[in-house]
């Protein structure tokens, strides 16, 4: 079983990127397990904090689920061209204190996945990604971009996706995903 971690880098309940992690889900294969884990409760990076109270408990929480997974997705917005703070601000949390970065981040894969309901896709937000998590020395996989755009036209009334080629799209990506993170963490 590859087990995968799902971040959605967006903190709203009806979220199209959140929703994008719950199709990714059920278009998972039968040997991948996908989880998704919220930012909620992350408080925003503060060294006095850190110094005086440690770790806050969602952080170290959301540390363990990174550490127990084969690989991470994360769903991100494009936020103003560029990367959502939150989603920023818990990775910055994650490298805390220094000596787990290692333990999170390195030779950990990384997979990056976007929808906007505008018509850019969010290229601009996982470019930006790429710096960050070549310096925090992860495997980012190149084997495929999944970029929406006009999300809402791709969902229901409900908030999930509908469309036939995006939920095959999805399904391509989540499992090649998983073959990689397999391969690169040697669970094969």
């Amino acid at each position: 079983m590859t087990k995968l971690l799902g971040i959605s880098g967006s903190l709203r309940a009806g979220s199209i990127n959140t929703a994008l992690l719950r199709a990714a889900q059920q278009a998972a294969g039968s040997g991948v397990q996908l989880q998704i884990a919220t930012l909620h409760g992350i408080p925003v990076y503060d060294g006095d904090v850190e110094a005086s109270s440690g770790i806050p408990a969602a952080v170290t929480a959301l540390k363990e689920k990174v550490a127990a997974s084969d690989g991470v997705m994360l769903a991100t917005p494009e936020y103003n061209g560029g990367i959502p703070g939150v989603l920023k601000n818990a990775i910055d949390w994650l490298s805390r204190p220094s000596a787990d970065a290692k333990r999170i981040f390195h030779g950990r894969p990384f997979a990056l996945l976007g929808a906007t309901p505008g018509g850019l896709a969010t290229l601009g937000s996982q470019n930006a990604w790429l710096p960050i998590l070549k310096k925090l020395r992860t495997e980012i996989w190149g084997g495929g971009w999944l970029t929406l755009s006009h999300a809402a036209s791709l969902m229901d009334a409900s908030g999930n996706y509908t469309d036939e080629a995006t939920r095959k799209q999805l399904a391509d990506f989540v499992n090649g995903f998983a073959l990689f993170a397999a391969r690169v963490r040697g669970s094969t």
